[in-house]
């Protein structure tokens, strides 16, 4: 066959291969954006206006690398590269963040699939399909699939440098690996491991390459030690996720969340029975990328177990695609009659635990309790520009952002506020009456009337090593001279308005 017919068919095929892809990608992100329709302009939650908002604005503003309207920090700003790329695009706003980290998310859905179907080879059926719907109606997947923060776009990248390892398209994966490391610094296990694989089957040359992402990671930690003077922005970000979270107590229970929300919670019980049923007879999950695969989500669980004094789920992410295309190709050794019952289980269930809260603390961004979370504060927010315009505010952090900046959706003008450290009461007598004449409290903590810490034994745990302890009560605020005005409830979470005097 001549070279001109072997190029042609070359292309043909290549050309096909990108119809394919972008039918697919179609296929997830449709459904994806459809399911976010409603929340587009929704306003930004916690992190997002504490943190990754405001750098983003810095760097779009000011040419600031390194956060100046908050506190800055060592993860790299290649989120805050991505949204200014947006920005200048299409110009700041809520709707168009929102739909710049769907897109990375449905990228996320096409990725999983392309990962899939290269670790599923050997098993029967096409198991390939089921993972990224299984993802799509993860409730963690669905609220972080628009949030502008750093966990997506790392499950993302973390998934594309997989493939192409697996693929080995190696120098493309370190490609991938030096933005995975400059979206998020903990990215680097996954080009160590790949690393030492390639140093394991002695292609040493190829070994080197993959050191290139820990050069990049550390020319960003120079960058923000020269502006800040520490190796990780923030001494009190350095105390928090590395000191603090290195208690041995704090640690084990970190480790322990991390496996129950991985493998029990929201219904992925019945996923991890498959898997202890089949891993015997699967051949299937013994295959060279699997090592590769396991590998690298086994070194990112512990890691994101050791450090973040937070112990967020969302840290999880680059692994749970990993548990659920396991899942799948697990479920090729059962029966049609116990797998499609078992799938269909699995995703009602996924499905369902978006709106069901726990019985036991969790983060709001976990499910659809951070829409309520933040509609609650835009109600309040709205009643204070109307009525507190004249009075300083006291409320706690991020909420404190929140009325002093109208970018971040629940004002049109900044209001006065002072910021407690919590809503004990402690730490509202600690704040002389005379610098505020509002107090704004908000469910700060799941903690339903009959959940988990309604036991003594819990609240005494919580106290000694997360120095947890119940927010102040109405009876208490007047004590203060503060009197509630009007309060908000949805599903279980309050905001709740007081002034000094009647009114």
């Amino acid at each position: 066959m001549s070279m001109p017919v072997q190029r042609r068919r070359h292309r043909h095929s290549a050309k096909k291969r990108r119809r394919y892809l972008a039918v697919f990608f179609l296929l997830f992100a449709v459904p994806l954006f459809a399911i976010h329709l409603g929340l587009l302009t929704l306003p930004f939650f916690w992190d997002e206006q504490g943190q990754f908002i405001p750098t983003a604005l810095d760097l779009l503003r000011k040419g600031a690398w390194v956060a100046r309207s908050t506190v800055p920090n060592v993860h790299p700003p290649g989120v805050e590269v991505y949204l200014v790329a947006w920005y200048k695009l299409l110009g700041f706003s809520i709707p168009v963040t929102r739909v710049a980290m769907l897109l990375i998310a449905s990228f996320g859905l096409l990725f999983t699939f392309l990962l899939a179907i290269e670790l599923s080879n050997e098993a029967k059926g096409a198991p390939a399909i089921l993972p990224p719907f299984l993802l799509l109606v993860s409730p963690l997947f669905y609220t972080q699939s628009m949030m502008a923060q750093l966990d997506m776009p790392a499950m993302v990248l973390t998934l594309l440098v997989l493939v192409l390892f697996i693929k080995q398209k190696y120098g493309w994966a370190v490609l991938a690996s030096v933005c995975l490391v400059l979206v998020k610094e903990t990215g680097i296990v996954v080009p160590f491991v790949a690393f030492l694989v390639l140093v394991w089957r002695r292609e040493f040359l190829r070994a080197a390459w993959f050191i290139a992402p820990a050069v990049a990671l550390a020319g960003w930690l120079v960058v923000l030690h020269r502006a800040t003077g520490y190796w990780l922005g923030d001494p009190g970000f350095a105390h928090y996720n590395v000191a603090y979270a290195l208690n041995p107590v704090r640690m084990a229970l970190s480790f322990v969340r991390r496996i129950y929300y991985l493998f029990f919670a929201e219904f992925r019980w019945i996923g991890t029975l498959i898997l202890l049923v089949t891993v015997k007879k699967c051949e299937a999950l013994r295959t060279p990328g699997w090592a590769v695969t396991t590998a690298a989500s086994v070194f990112t669980l512990l890691l994101v177990s050791i450090l973040g004094g937070a112990e967020l789920e969302r840290y999880l992410l680059p692994v749970l695609p990993v548990f659920y295309i396991a899942v799948s190709v697990a479920m090729t050794s059962l029966t049609k009659k116990v797998m499609l019952p078992a799938a269909a289980a699995l995703l009602i269930g996924l499905a369902a635990n978006i709106f069901w809260n726990p019985p036991y603390p969790f983060p709001y961004e976990n499910n659809y309790a951070m829409v309520d979370f933040v509609r609650l504060q835009r109600i309040a927010a709205g009643f204070a520009e109307r009525h507190l315009g004249d009075r300083t505010i006291a409320t706690a952090w991020p909420y404190t952002a929140a009325l002093e900046h109208p970018d971040y959706g629940f004002v049109t003008r900044k209001l006065n506020v002072i910021e407690t450290n919590d809503f004990h009461l402690a730490s509202i007598q600690t704040i002389p009456a005379a610098r505020f004449g509002a107090l704004i409290t908000y469910t700060r903590t799941w903690a339903p009337e009959n959940g988990v810490i309604s036991l003594d034994i819990v609240r005494r745990f919580l106290w000694n090593f997360y120095q947890w302890e119940s927010p102040i009560t109405t009876e208490e605020c007047l004590s203060l001279g503060l009197h509630p005005v009007i309060s908000w409830s949805a599903r279980g979470q309050t905001i709740a308005v007081y002034t000094r005097g009647n009114n």
